[in-house]
């Protein structure tokens, strides 16, 4: 399941990213995405290529990562983000939700900390 209004475009200093043609209300369901379950090998040959970039930690340990369908792997990181994502390991799927109110034209955001307020610096450059 994906919005209508989300859309694809150049992110300022970021490649892409994932922004909203229209506005959308606080705690609304963006997005809910299949995963590709990665087995803790399979990550490991990932983190040396360029998808390293597009995946997530995945399962209660951590070990094993993951690739989202849909767009949920072109949300971009910030430390106040916009949006939040959870991950339902049983069903594999990771559901994006607002946390606020987003305007059109807005870009959505997670925090790759998994929590929309961590600071906790993440593995590359934020700034």
């Amino acid at each position: 399941m994906m919005h209508p209004c989300l859309i694809i475009a150049p992110s300022d200093k970021r490649g892409r990213g994932v922004f909203t043609a229209k506005s959308i209300p606080a705690n609304t369901v963006i997005e809910i995405s299949p995963v590709l379950v990665l087995s803790a090998k399979e990550r490991s040959a990932i983190e040396k290529t360029k998808l390293f970039d597009y995946i997530f930690e995945w399962g209660k340990s951590k070990k094993q990562g993951c690739l989202a369908l849909g767009y949920v792997s072109l949300y971009n990181h910030a430390y106040e983000s916009n949006c939040d994502y959870e991950m339902d390991f049983e069903h594999r799927l990771v559901t994006i939700r607002t946390v606020r109110k987003i305007k059109k034209g807005e870009e959505l955001f997670i925090n790759y900390n998994a929590h929309p307020t961590d600071k906790t610096q993440v593995w590359f450059d934020a700034t």
